[in-house]
């Protein structure tokens, strides 16, 4: 019986083999783990912050155009930290963190035949009613009133009497207008109702000075959205609370629509707004460092 053995050189082709394996594979192995992770890491960035910049992007198609501003959240005077987007340089843009707008109820305006509210208003010519008492002829105030308090976070009492209307033609100024710096509406106007009619709450029943128009839209809540200074690496969305009652956002619900967020951002040209969400990631050890991706949406 013939029995073989490895010679020498076998034995040193075959130690040279292993060692260029050990060494080429090892470094394959670690580049493909580094794809996985670099794959798994931008797959989960790119659909967070698709969903976040959507998710702002739904909700600031139905906004009162002339409420938006940005807000300043590291100045606590709310009468002078707030301006107007377009009024927003580049340069303290960054400060500007919080951005703000009052929503129409467009929930209860999107009915299976009809809206629940009409959005045409007019004064009530009996004067069994009162004076400053407006009439929004097929509004459904009981059905608005259920739709909002279906909306409304637990514990919240919201109610279609915390509600206010803005009239759409007129000239509603961002820092006068809307409560923002929790003072001065005069652009939104807070409302009181029955199953009839709307009660216009204002000061003077004669609606002096006050541009009423015909066509109006119903709004029961503001919202914010961005990177308030207590988390800094959070997007938070905060809603359920009336500017125009002397409310802020602070005083709203909020959500965290992502974390992990290193800039927020947004500019405008007129009333067209353009968001940026940027992310990163500290998942994995790359060698390349941590990985960072950027969001755009624009909303008209």
């Amino acid at each position: 019986m013939r029995r073989y053995a490895f010679t020498m050189i076998e034995l040193i082709f075959v130690i040279v083999v292993m060692g260029i394996l050990a060494k080429f594979g090892a470094e394959f192995l670690a580049q493909a783990y580094n794809g996985f992770i670099f794959s798994k890491i931008n797959n989960e960035l790119q659909s967070k912050s698709e969903s976040a910049v959507e998710q702002i992007g739904a909700r600031l198609q139905y906004r009162i155009k002339a409420s938006v501003i940005g807000r300043d959240p590291s100045n606590n005077n709310f009468s002078t930290n707030f301006k107007a987007p377009t009024e927003i340089n580049a340069t303290e843009a960054p400060k500007y963190s919080i951005l703000e707008w009052v929503g129409t109820a467009n929930e209860s305006f999107r009915g299976t035949t009809k809206p629940l509210w009409s959005g045409i208003i007019d004064i009530n010519p009996s004067k069994a009613l009162g004076v400053k008492t407006l009439v929004s002829p097929e509004t459904n105030t009981t059905a608005v009133n259920n739709m909002i308090q279906s909306l409304r976070p637990t514990g919240s009492a919201t109610t279609i009497n915390n509600a206010a209307i803005y009239f759409v033609d007129s000239n509603g100024n961002v820092h006068t207008g809307f409560g923002w710096d929790k003072n001065q509406i005069d652009a939104i106007h807070p409302i009181d109702v029955n199953t009839t009619h709307i009660d216009w709450l204002v000061a003077d029943n004669n609606f002096s000075g006050v541009d009423v128009c015909e066509y109006y839209q119903l709004a029961w809540t503001a919202y914010a959205v961005g990177i308030d200074t207590a988390e800094p690496t959070k997007l938070k969305l905060w809603y359920d609370y009336q500017p125009w009652e002397g409310e802020d956002y602070k005083n709203g619900k909020s959500i965290t629509l992502m974390e992990n967020v290193s800039t927020f951002q947004y500019n405008a040209v007129g009333s067209i707004l353009k968001i940026q969400v940027c992310t990163k990631s500290t998942v994995g050890a790359m060698s390349e460092g941590n990985y960072s991706l950027c969001k755009e949406k624009t909303v008209y």
